[in-house]
């Protein structure tokens, strides 16, 4: 694809030529420099309040899925200590145990952190890779803009802190160290694009095969977004016009060959977590969220996220979203303006190879908006009756495991690169009057502002028992035990899942958990499902906990709490002094109610209180 003087670099094409000399760009190392700081700041602003005390603090939105990555890297350190499964554990769950393949097992950053992990605790890992993620994401976007889209550092950073920290990405901040790993799309893109370079076929394919297995480790529904985007943006580049055919047909044999070394190196690096994600122990199909209810609504699009700065106006909708989590779009109609504007003004001037382009933009950000709004339309938070296209793809493999309101993070790339050619025709073209300088320049403050970030938003959760972090819990449990907090570990409450976890971070012996927060089989017609399948004893507690409910407790509850934790094999548990859920502080008195009711009096231990569990013994009918 050709370009004219006028038009921006295209992106499928190589890099722009040289800037010529006071351009600012000879010495890219200190605009590198300066952006990467600027981002690495950006990203500890929007953590502070984790980072001003990550062993209490805890993302007030989404203590469960921060309970579950801390727990991951827990697990890290005990793989590389003990040996086992990364993509199996019965650690967890027992004695069913958990396919970490099917869950977002994050297997690279566990590992490549597990010093830190070990050195520091999970806490720590957790908020350095959310930072990491976020500042990530946005040095990475912008090192693509300046490869494929423009020279001029101001644009590509601009485009680049928008992309980072963008509404939907700071949403997933919301504890998902999965989708705030923002940078593995440009990454992957970038190789995508260079597949085409001739004579290097081979080290293109093996580099781009070991990405996509990093990209699928951290973010596997991510890279299927990406890969997407990518093909539904090259077909489309490729069908616009005449000499973009004819380009497209002169790279296709190197391009081919390339993707025959991706799909080896992948397939043979990927072959074993593949299999355990569609065909081993505890592996389901679909997931264990509905999808229709985590869809994007379309009003959302127009709408501001609650983390940013349009909320100190009083502008925030994020009642649009279903949680706080996955405000996946709320670009805000300014920008969207902008975006439109600017893409309506490129194509009027552009040539047919740069329309091409600027098309394959245009109907990706199209087609992913309307997979967003998921099987039927959802306006200002009803369900219409009006069908749409993904209603036909919910039950296809790949399909089914996702939640389509997260298609529309992929329009912060697209926005992205028309954020980066748009400042770059700002800042390039002489005969642009001042008048259309100065509307372009307002249209960005207007559009990007508001949509700045707020910091994320934490609460408190209850402290390490020493029962615990001591070690005290050895005496009571034999090697590889069972031992359960209470209420035992769920999304809801999942105190019990995070303790173990810093106990698999410090080394040493360890126990095993019942129950947890996990995506596994169970759901209705062999989907997934949140958890596990609940027992009566699980119920009492959780309800205790959540409701503050003590339920009449005869022999009937005594004799299913024996089979229940027969069943689990339980040895012991153990009530910390307090108790925290997804919503604060629960009630800790009415579980302990709750469990002498089943269990008798406990032992007071360090700081918690203690119940041996004697398989086929009622302890409160024995004497204790």
């Amino acid at each position: 694809m050709s370009a004219t003087a006028t038009d921006p670099a295209p992106l499928p094409a190589d890099p722009p030529a040289a800037p010529s000399a006071g351009s600012g760009v000879r010495r890219p190392w200190r605009a590198h420099l300066l952006m990467a700081v600027a981002a690495l700041a950006l990203a500890v602003y929007v953590t502070q309040h984790l980072w001003s005390d990550p062993y209490r603090h805890v993302i007030a939105a989404n203590a469960g899925d921060q309970a579950f990555f801390e727990w991951l890297l827990g697990y890290g350190v005990y793989l590389l200590g003990n040996g086992g499964d990364p993509f199996f554990t019965d650690l967890l769950n027992t004695p069913a145990g958990v396919n970490l393949a099917a869950n977002t097992s994050i297997t690279v950053y566990i590992v490549l952190f597990s010093p830190l992990t070990h050195l520091l605790g999970p806490q720590i890992s957790f908020v350095t890779i959310l930072t990491l993620n976020l500042a990530g994401a946005a040095f990475a976007w912008y090192l693509f803009f300046r490869r494929y889209v423009t020279t001029r550092a101001v644009a590509a950073g601009v485009a680049g802190l928008f992309c980072g920290f963008a509404p939907g990405f700071i949403s997933h901040a919301n504890g998902h160290l999965n989708w705030s790993a923002g940078w593995v799309a440009p990454v992957v893109l970038w190789w995508v694009l260079k597949l085409r370079e001739p004579g290097r076929w081979l080290r293109n394919g093996l580099v781009l095969g070991v990405l996509v297995t990093i990209g699928f480790s951290i973010a596997a529904e991510g890279l299927f977004f990406t890969a997407l985007a990518a093909g539904l943006f090259l077909g489309t580049w490729t069908l616009a016009s005449a000499p973009t055919r004819a380009e497209a047909r002169a790279a296709l044999p190197t391009v081919l060959r390339g993707l025959g070394v991706t799909a080896l190196v992948a397939g043979a690096l990927l072959a074993y977590p593949l299999y355990m994600h569609f065909a081993g122990p505890q592996s389901f199909s679909g997931t264990g969220f509905s999808q229709r209810h985590f869809v994007e609504d379309v009003a959302a699009y127009v709408a501001y996220a609650d983390r940013s700065l349009a909320t100190l106006a009083g502008l925030n909708s994020g009642d649009l979203a279903p949680n706080p989590t996955e405000q996946t779009s709320f670009f805000g109609s300014p920008l969207l303006l902008l975006v439109g504007a600017g893409l309506m003004r490129m194509w009027g001037e552009a040539d047919r190879g740069r329309r091409a382009t600027l098309l394959a933009l245009a109907v990706t950000a199209v087609v992913f908006a309307v997979l967003s709004w998921g099987p039927r339309l959802q306006f200002l938070e009803h369900e219409t009756n009006v069908v749409l296209p993904y209603a036909a793809l919910t039950h296809l493999p790949l399909f089914d495991s996702a939640l389509p309101g997260r298609f529309a993070l992929v329009l912060v790339g697209v926005f992205g690169v028309l954020l980066a050619m748009i400042g770059d025709r700002l800042l390039t073209k002489p005969y642009l009057s001042s008048g259309v300088r100065t509307a372009y320049a307002a249209g960005f403050v207007l559009a990007l502002v508001p949509i700045f970030p707020l910091p994320l938003v934490t609460g408190v959760r209850s402290a390490e028992p020493a029962f615990i972090s001591t070690g005290t819990w050895q005496r009571y449990v034999s090697e590889d035990g069972v031992l359960s907090s209470l209420p035992l570990p769920t999304n809801t409450s999942p105190d019990g899942q995070r303790w173990q976890a810093y106990t698999m971070a410090r080394g040493g012996p360890q126990f095993r958990i019942p129950n947890g927060y996990f995506l596994g089989p169970g759901g209705k017609d062999g989907t997934g499902q949140i958890g596990p399948a609940w027992h009566q004893t699980d119920w009492m507690f959780i309800r205790a906990a959540l409701e503050g409910y003590v339920p009449p407790i005869t022999d009937f509850e005594r004799a299913q709490a024996r089979a229940d934790f027969a069943y689990w094999k339980i040895e012991a548990v153990f009530l910390a002094p307090q108790i925290t859920g997804e919503h604060g502080v629960q009630f800790r008195n009415a579980v302990e109610m709750t469990a002498i009711g089943l269990l008798g009096q406990p032992e007071r231990v360090d700081d918690v209180l203690v119940w041996r569990i004697r398989p086929g013994v009622d302890p409160v009918t024995s004497g204790r």
